[in-house]
């Protein structure tokens, strides 16, 4: 038997890069998989494509985790179609950089609004359906122990992850439920490719920083969050796990 059957996850900003490799590969250990997307609907189609034709279920839910009920309706999206709910990966991000005096206040709440409040939010709806032996696992940021120039917006977000992972772990841990949060370096993702981090002498920078010599992929991260998910870590809650090749 899978990991994870008879499981059903929810994994928010799914429809590219990190967050449609761990829907996969949570739906490809037996998990029924809720693809959540904001604005790329075709990107959680092509997902949940993707999982049926390998014999997995997902479904594609629209919702912007840093409104309240849309939130809700991503959860609520999870138990009219499969009636429970064991599994939250709390993916959704946003990116921007700017120096201190460049950054705006519109960008400052963008990035806060789906970083940190959207981990909130979906969490505040999930908690009410997770049982015993459920994960939470959150997507956080090895920025945050590399402090970078010109992030400090998004490292703030961050930051504010790592500390939220660890709150929730005591907070919840009475119910055992875990909460566990993955920091990855660079990935190799859709995003890092537009925005132009992929090849660059940033990226160059960063891979002679780094032990194993190589940006990561989005499988790197989607096999954590697997074993995150299943019972093989129900010993770890409010770890962060630096996921980068051994970057710091």
């Amino acid at each position: 038997m899978s990991k994870l059957t008879g499981k059903v996850a929810v994994v928010p900003g799914a429809s590219k890069g990190i967050g449609a490799a761990i829907a996969k590969s949570l739906a490809a250990e037996g998990a029924s998989v809720v693809v959540n997307y904001a604005s790329s609907k075709a990107g959680a189609d092509t997902v949940v494509a993707a999982i049926t034709a390998a014999g997995g279920r997902a479904i594609a839910v629209g919702g912007d985790v840093s409104k309240a009920a849309e939130a809700q309706g991503i959860i609520d999206a999870a138990i009219k179609n499969y009636g429970r709910l064991d599994v939250l990966v709390n993916n959704s991000g946003v990116y921007e950089f700017a120096s201190v005096e460049d950054f705006t206040e519109e960008q400052f709440h963008k990035i806060f609004n789906v970083n940190v409040l959207g981990v909130l939010l979906t969490t505040q709806a999930a908690v009410k359906h997770l049982g015993e032996g459920a994960s939470i696992i959150n997507i956080g940021s090895g920025v945050t122990r590399l402090t970078p120039p010109n992030t400090a917006v998004y490292s703030g977000t961050k930051g504010a992850v790592d500390a939220i992972t660890g709150v929730l772990a005591r907070e919840l841990g009475a119910k055992n439920i875990r909460v566990n949060s993955i920091n990855p370096g660079i990935v190799e993702t859709e995003g890092t490719h537009s925005a132009g981090f992929v090849g660059s002498d940033f990226e160059k920078f960063l891979v002679a920083q780094t032990p194993l010599g190589r940006p990561g992929q989005v499988g790197d991260i989607a096999s954590i969050a697997t074993f995150l998910a299943s019972d093989d870590s129900k010993w770890l809650t409010g770890e962060l796990l630096i996921a980068s090749g051994g970057l710091r």
